[in-house]
C-alpha cells in the first residue's frame, strides 16, 4: 500500500504552510495576530566569520519538515493567526540599525509576541531598542547564551554591553548557561559590577528549565515593562549546534533549550524572543542546528498557544 508524504496528506499540515498560509491570508488592515517572524540577516561584524545572513531563510524552509501540533502539550498552531514580515534587508549596511528597530517597532504594533531570526547575535540590540523604544529603562533581558557579551566595539560579542549604556538596568538582565573557559574574567567582573544574575551552565545540571525561568522572569521583570529572550543557540553542546561557529563541548542538551523556548513563548511578560548565531552554511548535512533553529520557533509559538 502506497501512503502518500506528509506534505500531501491533509491530516498533516506542514508549519511551513501554517505560515506561508497566515501570512498571506491577513490583510494589512485585519488587526493583531498572535505571532510574528522577521528575518534580521546580519552577519558582517560577527567576531568569528559566519554567514549567519543565510540562516532566516534556512528555517523557514525546514519549518516543511515538522506539522503543527505538540503532542506534548494538545496544542495545535492551527489556532493562532501569524505573520511572516519576511527580511530586514542589509541590516548590517548604512542606517541598518535604524532600519531594524523601526521594522521591529512596526511588526509589533500589531503582533502579542515577535520572533527575530538571526543572524548573529548583534541584532539583539536593535531588536531589542526597537521593542522597548523610550521604556528600555523598565524592560528586562534574558540570555541563553554561552558567552556575556559585553566586549567593547560592535559585533555579536557585545550586544548586552551595548543595551545597558543604552539605559537598560544590569540587575534587570539575566544570563543562563554561561560556559566555562568560553569568557573571560575580565567580562565575569563586568557582570558582576553591572549587576547581571548569572547562571552557569553547570548550574543548570541541578534546576529545572521551569524554576529557572522563573526566577529569571521575576528578576527581568521587575521594571514592569517587556522582557526580550535571546535564544543564542550556541548555549547548546557542540555536537547539538555545530553551525553555531562559537558552540562548545559540554553546552546544553537540545530537549533543554527547546523548553527554555517553550517556557519563555508561555510567559504573558515576554514580548519578544530571538533566535541567533546560527551559520546556515556550516551547518551538518543532516541540518541539525538549522532544524532547532525551526523548532525553537514552534515551541515558542507553542508556549504562546498555552498561555
Amino acid at each position: 500500500m502506497t501512503h502518500p508524504a506528509p506534505g500531501d496528506d491533509p491530516h498533516w499540515p506542514r508549519a511551513s504552510t501554517w505560515l506561508t498560509a497566515g501570512s498571506t491570508s491577513i490583510a494589512e488592515d485585519s488587526g493583531p495576530r498572535d505571532l510574528g517572524i522577521i528575518g534580521v540577516p546580519a552577519h558582517r561584524t560577527s567576531l568569528s566569520p559566519t554567514r549567519a545572513d543565510t540562516t532566516p531563510a534556512a528555517i523557514r524552509a525546514v519549518l516543511a519538515r515538522y506539522s503543527t501540533y505538540s503532542a506534548t502539550h494538545d496544542v495545535d498552531l492551527a489556532s493562532l493567526t501569524v505573520r511572516d514580515f519576511d527580511d530586514i534587508p542589509d541590516p548590517d549596511g548604512p542606517d541598518g540599525e535604524e532600519r531594524v528597530r523601526t521594522a521591529i517597532a512596526s511588526a509589533m504594533a500589531s503582533t502579542s509576541l515577535l520572533l527575530a531570526l538571526g543572524g548573529d547575535n548583534s541584532i539583539t540590540h536593535p531588536v531589542m531598542t526597537g521593542i522597548a523604544g523610550d521604556g528600555l529603562a523598565a524592560a528586562g533581558l534574558i540570555t541563553l547564551d554561552a558567552h556575556h557579551d559585553l566586549r567593547d566595539g560592535i559585533s555579536n560579542g557585545s550586544p548586552v554591553r551595548r543595551l545597558i549604556e543604552a539605559g537598560l538596568p544590569g540587575d534587570r538582565i539575566v544570563q543562563i548557561g554561561i560556559a566555562d573557559f568560553a569568557n573571560s574574567a575580565e567580562y565575569a567582573r563586568r557582570a558582576h559590577e553591572f549587576g547581571i544574575t548569572v547562571i552557569t551552565r553547570d548550574a543548570l545540571r541541578h534546576r529545572s528549565p521551569d524554576a529557572v525561568m522563573a526566577e529569571a522572569l521575576d528578576i527581568a521583570g521587575a521594571g514592569g515593562g517587556p522582557i526580550h529572550v535571546d535564544l543564542d543557540v550556541d548555549v547548546c553542546d557542540r555536537s547539538i549546534a555545530p553551525g553555531c561557529p562559537a558552540s562548545v563541548p559540554g553546552g546544553v542538551s537540545a530537549g533543554k533549550l527547546r523548553h527554555f523556548a517553550f517556557v519563555a513563548g508561555r510567559s504573558p511578560r515576554v514580548r519578544s524572543i530571538d533566535i541567533t548565531e546560527i551559520d546556515a552554511m556550516a551547518d551538518a548535512p543532516d541540518q541539525r542546528t538549522i532544524r532547532l533553529g525551526a523548532l525553537l520557533i514552534l515551541e515558542a509559538a507553542a508556549g504562546f498557544a498555552c498561555r
